[in-house]
């Protein structure tokens, strides 16, 4: 019986300190009786109902209900156009990094189309303006409309659920495919802004730009030590976790490949800020063959190959300069 796979897979998961009726009616929000006659199988349980079990645990849905073939079941986390808030997707987006890092052994794998949003969430300038980006241009919030982009407004909130993420991440071992055109369209981004008059001064820009610079060095500093590390502190952390890879010839397409404990889980963004996910071992299985024949035709600049990691960079500082000296700033 799929209940009683799944109630024993959660019980494996848990701690021997922990209930699993309480963890169950917990993820469930039901009494302590219902998340009884669940587990003894004298109620069925919803669709909806495994879904939230198989996230909450970290368990295989896919597995579970043996689909198999071309049919792939994903969960969805979609954006409404007229409701972005950036801290309510930090929210999001820490729940699902918290079950990462919790678990005994992860590993992530980032085929980059934009820069990754965990490589920057130290640098709340940079996070500010793409959730401005967000609103402004994707989501096109009504209260945004005449709304200009400072650095003077950063919410002190959002730049405490950054950090948080951020000590979580850190300790992830990570590998991220980039490509020149990963970088060039957040440039693209700002020229747009800027040229479009949504910045409130010159100065906004001129400080953004300086500190997409800083992050560029700090990047470069992480693929040279291997490793992630805080931005302003000592070098310090998992040996041989970072790993960057630059593609010159494939475009990425923002697909995340996460193993925590032989599970594997793949995200697929949708609409910039939705997101798929899905456990199906077939469709990992593919995603992880992308990845594999993608870094055996890149470049690996961190640790070894300085040439061409300092090489890389300078590109990227270049990009910045021109648009400088394009635009006067």
């Amino acid at each position: 019986m799929i209940y009683e796979q799944l109630f024993a897979q959660i019980k494996e998961k848990l701690s021997p300190n922990l209930s699993l009726v309480h963890e169950v009616s917990e993820a469930l929000h039901i009494s302590y009786d219902s998340a009884y006659r669940r587990i003894r199988g004298d109620k069925s349980l919803t669709i909806e109902e495994v879904s939230t079990l198989c996230q909450q645990f970290d368990l295989s849905m896919d597995a579970l209900l043996h689909i198999t073939g071309s049919h792939v079941l994903f969960n969805a986390y979609s954006v409404e156009p007229d409701k972005f808030a950036g801290n309510a997707w930090l929210d999001y987006l820490f729940q699902h990094i918290s079950k990462i890092g919790h678990a005994h052994n992860q590993t992530l794998i980032y085929a980059a189309k934009d820069p990754p949003i965990f490589n920057y969430l130290q640098f709340p300038e940079m996070v500010a303006f793409k959730f401005f980006f967000w609103s402004k241009t994707l989501f096109q919030i009504h209260d945004n409309e005449a709304q200009k982009f400072s650095l003077k407004t950063i919410d002190a909130e959002m730049v405490s659920k950054c950090n948080r993420i951020s000590n979580i991440t850190l300790k992830i071992p990570t590998i991220e495919i980039w490509n020149e055109d990963t970088f060039r369209i957040f440039i693209r981004q700002i020229e747009y802004y800027w040229v479009s008059g949504y910045f409130e001064s010159k100065d906004d820009l001129v400080k953004l730009l300086a500190t997409i610079e800083t992050w560029l060095n700090h990047i470069q500093k992480q693929a040279e030590y291997g490793l992630m590390f805080r931005y302003g502190e000592a070098p310090e952390g998992i040996p041989n976790s970072y790993r960057l890879y630059e593609n010159e010839v494939v475009l990425n397409d923002n697909s995340i490949l996460v193993t925590t404990d032989g599970v594997h889980t793949v995200y697929l963004t949708y609409n910039v800020l939705g997101l798929l996910t899905s456990t199906n071992a077939g469709f990992c299985a593919s995603i992880a063959q992308f990845h594999k024949v993608l870094m055996a035709k890149s470049n690996l600049i961190s640790q070894t190959g300085e040439k061409e990691r300092n090489r890389f960079f300078n590109k990227l500082h270049a990009i910045i300069g021109q648009f400088k000296e394009m635009h006067r700033i």
